[in-house]
């Protein structure tokens, strides 16, 4: 009977542990699927953020080369109404100058604009420590350059 009795707390005792041993390995995968699914939402919101300052970023490049090409129209259309060739070169050199230098700080602001996005997307994607996969910074290359 005793035989039967240290059997029984032994088989209980190992069903207890064995038990134990599976919620202590069951309980780090799903603390650790937690944190990967906060990481990946963590990720998802610095996309977001970064998303939305490029965009906004990208509406002011273009509404800026527009307004360029909008002011080098008129600009060339005062030129050629002057009468004298000296005065219609000056007048189109200058609407040119003026062109270009617009374009110019337009691609600068873009430029500085998309890296400081980009620059904050990655200092945020870090600290949310997600896997590799679910970043995207290796995309960042193909973003518009701002000819």
């Amino acid at each position: 009977m005793k035989k039967i009795i240290i059997a029984s707390v032994i088989a209980t005792v190992a069903m207890a542990a064995g038990s134990a041993f599976a919620q202590t390995i069951t309980t780090p995968a799903t603390t650790a699927g937690s944190n990967t699914a906060a990481a990946i939402a963590c990720v998802a919101s610095a996309v977001s953020t970064r998303e939305t300052a490029l965009d906004g970023a990208m509406t002011t490049y273009t509404a800026a080369l527009n307004a360029a090409y909008a002011a080098r129209a008129t600009a060339l259309q005062a030129a050629y109404a002057n009468t004298t060739a000296s005065a219609v070169r000056s007048a189109v050199r200058a609407a040119w100058a003026t062109f270009n230098s617009s374009v110019r700080t337009a691609r600068n602001a873009w430029r500085t604009a998309r890296m400081n996005a980009w620059n904050a997307f990655r200092t945020a994607a870090k600290a949310c420590h997600a896997p590799a996969a679910v970043n995207d910074s290796a995309n960042a290359s193909s973003e518009v350059s701002g000819q």
